[in-house]
């Protein structure tokens, strides 16, 4: 029995007045990467290994945004690239890596394609200073410290509701789901899931009242943290990775207009860490 391929088999076909109907198959996709690293030996060695081997095309006409590097230079990547709308997909070069996954050389093109999507919304801040207003983003947290040997005092208000008449004490943060995990959690506030549609504010080595523990509250809320004593004990916001020194009060909400998408692989994505943390929480 002769055997014919496929194509040569429909000719055959269509010669003979058979009716042939040929369906065009689907192209493979062809993923463009845009690949930004850190400045450490690590980064930069990873760099090596994956520029030998993909093409590094812009962040305006690249399908995925790829991060080398750790927790701190994901933030300030998200940041950076916010404009151009792409997914982001990090391979961890640092410490934890907490938002980072971890790096295989094989595969790795296939291993992003099929990341699982994870959505994130940053906190949108009105920072006012002496002299200026400022609006930043902050997508763990939005931190106010004392800035000198003084512990600072602070009015809270959540929602235009007076939660707190005046907090003494190193300060106050406020965290999203995806940073619950990071300073708030070293602060004793509690991990929330990211699903949770909540936010949380939790003190910072309070003094006064040392009973306070923080709250958790609905990501719909408009928090207004002032500083009382702006010249005597003066405060700095800092969010995320991003310092402003000498605030008079900051403006905080969740973002109506940005949201991320972060790419995790399947076995280690962002909601299977948080819930790690929320066990390691509870037993501790």
């Amino acid at each position: 029995m002769v055997k014919f391929g496929r194509h040569k088999g429909l000719k055959i076909l269509a010669l003979l007045g058979v009716p042939v109907r040929v369906w065009p198959r689907a192209p493979k996709f062809m993923a463009k990467f845009h690949f930004t690293f850190d400045k450490t030996r690590k980064a930069l060695n990873l760099k090596k290994k994956i520029l030998n081997i993909y093409k590094n095309y812009s962040p305006q006409v690249a399908d995925i945004i790829v991060v080398g590097g750790g927790d701190g230079y994901m933030l300030s990547t998200l940041k950076k690239y916010v404009s151009f709308n792409k997914p982001f997909y990090g391979i961890n070069c640092g410490t934890y890596g907490f938002l980072m996954n971890n790096f295989s050389k094989e595969n790795l093109e296939k291993k992003i394609i099929l990341a699982k999507k994870i959505y994130i919304k940053p906190l949108d801040i009105l920072v006012k200073t002496n002299k200026y207003i400022k609006k930043i983003l902050a997508i763990n947290e939005i931190s106010i410290f004392r800035q000198s040997r003084q512990t600072v005092s602070i009015n809270l208000k959540i929602s235009n509701k007076v939660v707190l008449k005046k907090l003494i004490g190193d300060g106050v943060l406020v965290s999203t789901p995806a940073g619950s995990t990071a300073y708030n959690f070293s602060a004793q506030g509690p991990v929330i899931a990211l699903d949770s549609e909540k936010l949380v504010v939790t003190p910072i080595s309070p003094f006064r009242p040392r009973r306070w523990k923080g709250k958790i509250i609905s990501n719909k809320s408009k928090i207004k943290i002032i500083n009382l004593n702006p010249l005597k004990r003066p405060a700095a916001a800092v969010a995320d990775n991003i310092e402003i020194r000498n605030i008079r009060s900051a403006d905080i909400s969740i973002s109506k207009k940005i949201i991320f998408c972060l790419l995790y692989d399947k076995n280690n994505n962002l909601v299977k860490k948080i819930k790690l943390e929320q066990k390691r929480q509870k037993y501790n």
